[in-house]
């Protein structure tokens, strides 16, 4: 339940980041648009005043002078009416409204300039009559603040899509793993199973060859079946909270390495297991969770032997911290690697599903606190993997 709660929030995190995203460049940009378009504004009103000046002097020619030499000049869509909106001149409209015949294009495209900027009247300045208004600047948005509008819709849908593919992205990993974890759970369960039924079963067979040696026999049986009831244990601990309690570790290492060599037979392999564990350490842990990824750690190591007189050596000591190293003479891994190992689903055998060290990682590091990690690994030379807790 937490797990999913954590996957909820980074796709509600995603999502609100990417809205904020939208609203905050929205808003920058419209910022941009407003101090553009007073700037025109004020262009435009400069011009109106120009127009009214020339005005007085009753001269035809210093008005198209103005018109042409100067407003003429302006980045931006400009029409000049009279008072009756009846226009006059006009400078940048788009190619359907600036052709001598398109009066009516320039007409509905000069009411759209006015919903978007008001048109600056041209007033005339009279000491006896007052003010005059005798016309009318139109004017619209430079091809500047046009391509800024539509950038702003393309960045929009850009990070619209951003998120969306993040999401699905997101999702489509997460099923993934989980698809994997659980093919994986129930590989690493048939794995853990394996060990105990096969030497029941070898057991089984032993005894109906030499039935009079049962009494040697029935404590290694119930060795397994132990087992099998840990195992059991193991993965509902898994799903809970752990118990923690005060326990021989050195003790419960030895147990481990005991029960798989006696059955490295079963596991079609040639290994010697060697111990160098200084004894009663003692350690508050849960046993069962710690026992399983040590026996996961010597497993690996036992896996990774493809060589005639395999060896795999396992100590324990105790300084200021605990520290259990497992060394084997086996293929080796790439130092590229060293970390992929403990990822969920990272596995370099064949028919491996890349859990057991992974498992190992979170019951070391998550639930007990300690570092597990490749100490050092060479190619066809071996690997330590050491764990510090």
């Amino acid at each position: 339940m937490r797990r999913y709660k954590y996957v909820i929030n980074i796709k509600a995190s995603l999502f609100i980041f990417g809205i904020i995203l939208i609203i905050l460049f929205l808003y920058y940009t419209r910022l941009l648009i407003n101090e553009l378009r007073d700037d025109n504004k004020e262009i435009v009103r400069l011009y109106a005043g120009m127009i009214a000046d020339v005005v007085k002097d009753d001269s035809d020619a210093n008005l198209d002078f103005v018109f042409e030499n100067i407003i003429k000049k302006v980045k931006f869509p400009i029409i000049q009416t009279d008072n009756d909106k009846k226009i006059q001149m006009w400078k940048n409209l788009p190619h359907f409204a600036s052709d001598i015949d398109k009066s009516e294009q320039r007409l509905k495209f000069m009411q759209i300039m006015d919903r978007v900027n008001e048109p600056i009247p041209l007033i005339y300045r009279d000491k006896i009559l007052g003010d005059i208004t005798f016309g009318f600047l139109h004017y619209g948005d430079s091809l500047f603040v046009q391509k800024l509008q539509n950038w702003t819709y393309i960045v929009v849908i850009v990070i619209i899509l951003f998120i969306f593919v993040g999401l699905l992205g997101f999702s489509f990993i997460r099923n993934n793993e989980k698809n994997s974890i659980w093919i994986g759970m129930a590989r690493e369960t048939a794995h853990q199973l394996g060990t105990p039924l096969s030497a029941l079963i070898g057991w089984k067979e032993w005894l109906m060859e030499h039935p009079e040696k049962i009494k040697k026999i029935l404590p290694e049986m119930e060795s397994d079946l132990d087992r099998l009831n840990q195992i059991g244990r193991r993965f509902s601990n898994m799903g809970s909270t752990p118990e923690f309690e005060m326990l021989n570790f050195s003790h419960r290492m030895i147990s481990v390495i005991e029960y798989l060599e006696k059955r490295l037979p079963t596991l079609g392999k040639k290994v010697k297991l060697k111990n160098n564990i200084d004894p009663d350490i003692n350690i508050k842990a849960n046993g069962s969770l710690l026992a399983w990824s040590i026996e996961n750690i010597i497993r690996n190591s036992i896996d990774a032997i493809n060589q005639e007189n395999g060896e795999v050596k396992v100590s324990l000591k105790k300084d200021q911290k605990i520290i259990i190293r497992v060394e084997d003479n086996g293929c080796g891994i790439p130092r590229k690697d060293w970390r992929n190992i403990f990822r969920p689903g990272f596995s370099t055998k064949k028919a491996g599903w890349g859990l057991g060290l992974s498992l190992s990682k979170r019951i070391i590091q998550d639930i007990h606190g300690g570092k597990l990690h490749v100490l050092k690994s060479n190619i066809n030379e071996g690997t330590v993997i050491q764990i510090i807790l």
